[in-house]
């Protein structure tokens, strides 16, 4: 982690557990363009700016040690990204974690390091947008952006051994800080924060988007 901070330290977990099957190519390893390193590598360097910990939550894949970073094997097989968070928050050494997805190419450093700087006075601080989903309530919650205490998980787990795999569901049963798009806009203003590259069209996108943005700290 960069610079010095009154805060509790912070976990980071990236998750790259799924199968990839919508870019039909493990997504985690993928460069965006020639020379670029692979999306999850991308993930990870930002995390370390915030965290004092940093590991992946995958199957077992051995080409994921080139990240760097240990490897942790999904606890609950078959149970989807909230499994994925709750492997993140069983394995994760301090009382916090931010869990991002691998597949995010435009993390914003000051929108990360202005989450990790909030007060811990929370159980979940989860970035909003505006917009229908199948979460509902009229905001997309970005759950793979966000800080989780390890508070949830006996809520998630609990959950999960019901067969409830949806993220937004055990928001109801903990501390939830919702952080709104006009905080978020200040310093991310387009939200390309919450960019997926998760489909080759999505790739596409990133890579045409990347040839625009000059690179920043």
């Amino acid at each position: 982690m960069e610079g010095a901070s009154t805060q509790p330290k912070l976990s980071a977990a990236v998750l790259a557990g799924g199968q990839s099957r919508r870019m039909g190519r493990d997504k985690a390893l993928l460069p965006l363009r020639p020379g670029d390193p692979p999306l999850a590598a991308t993930v990870i360097a930002q995390a370390r700016l915030v965290a004092d910990e940093v590991f992946v939550v995958a199957r077992d894949r051995p080409a994921y040690e080139a990240f760097g970073v240990p490897v942790v094997p999904d606890l609950e097989h078959d149970a989807g990204t909230l499994g994925g968070i709750a492997t993140a928050l069983d394995a994760a050494a301090n009382d916090y974690c931010l869990v991002l997805a691998c597949d995010l190419p435009f993390l914003s450093p000051a929108l990360l390091r202005w989450l990790a700087a909030q007060p811990r006075d929370y159980d979940a601080l989860v970035p909003r947008l505006p917009g229908e989903s199948r979460q509902g309530g009229g905001f997309v919650y970005q759950t793979l952006h966000a800080i989780y205490a390890k508070r949830c998980l006996p809520v998630i787990q609990q959950r999960l051994a019901q067969g409830r795999r949806q993220i937004v569901g055990f928001f109801d049963e903990v501390r939830l800080r919702p952080v709104e798009a006009e905080v978020i806009a200040v310093m991310d203003p387009d939200f390309r924060s919450f960019f997926n590259a998760n489909t080759p069209e999505a790739a596409e996108e990133a890579r045409t988007l990347l040839e625009k943005i000059p690179a920043s700290g």
